[in-house]
């Protein structure tokens, strides 16, 4: 018996301007999305970056200390190659983000901060596909995303973004969350694909000691995003999971 094909993702929409990626670390947005920001800020539209941790724990060569800030120094650099200008890290402990109201709050106060139309995240399934599982950090900071997205809108939650200045922000309309087992929609890469593999490779120090199939960033890159662009009629593709946050 063989198995059915994966099926086919629509489109999505791009009418908006302004988006806000939420990941759990450094170098989860270049695995698979990237490229899609790199069309996105070609287009004009502004995509602004939020690292939940520092991704301080991910080299296991290299002690926390040392290892934070060459990590955001290299998502900086990684994000300036897909048009990417600001970059926020959160400085949650790597490795053990627990979903909570901190979180929630730190999350919330972005979106009010930068008010984007769409909330990036990446896959908060428990698993990718059934077959991997997925990192507790990534289920945490997806969650929160998502609430957060919500939170932001409500005076009375989370009062104190008012007494700061920030006022509620109910103009997310949607939360996006890449490489999700339950995708739906898909980006076409194509004249994007070689900055995405560029601002992955420019995680040079992490790709070094993660080793594997995962630190060949070309490869890796091009055997998903050939995967997902044959579901959305294209060359290369990246997949996303769409949630309305507003009735459609």
């Amino acid at each position: 018996m063989t198995e059915a094909p994966p099926s086919p993702l629509a489109a999505i929409d791009e009418n908006w301007q302004r988006a806000l990626a939420v990941v759990a670390h450094p170098d989860d947005m270049e695995y698979g999305a990237a490229a899609a920001v790199a069309r996105w800020t070609a287009q004009g539209r502004t995509v602004v970056y939020a690292m939940v941790t520092s991704g301080e724990a991910g080299i296991d060569s290299l002690d926390p200390a040392r290892c934070a800030p060459l990590r955001e120094a290299e998502q900086i650099a990684s994000a300036e190659l897909v048009g990417v200008d600001t970059v926020e890290f959160l400085r949650h402990p790597d490795g053990v983000v627990e979903y909570g109201l901190p979180l929630r709050r730190d999350i919330a106060r972005l979106v009010r901060r930068h008010r984007p139309e769409i909330v990036l995240t990446t896959n908060f399934r428990e698993t990718y596909g059934g077959v991997f599982p997925n990192q507790a950090d990534h289920i945490a900071t997806g969650r929160a995303a998502l609430d957060a997205a919500r939170d932001a809108g409500n005076r009375w939650v989370f009062r104190e973004l008012t007494a700061e200045g920030l006022e509620p922000w109910n103009g997310v309309r949607q939360v996006w969350a890449a490489g999700s087992p339950l995708s739906g929609h898909g980006v076409d890469t194509t004249d994007h694909f070689e900055a995405g593999v560029a601002s992955l490779e420019a995680h040079a120090a992490y790709l070094a000691g993660l080793g594997g199939q995962m630190s060949d960033a070309r490869g890796f890159l091009e055997s998903m995003g050939r995967a997902t662009g044959t579901r959305l009629g294209t060359r290369f593709a990246a997949a996303f999971e769409v949630i309305n946050l507003h009735p459609q």
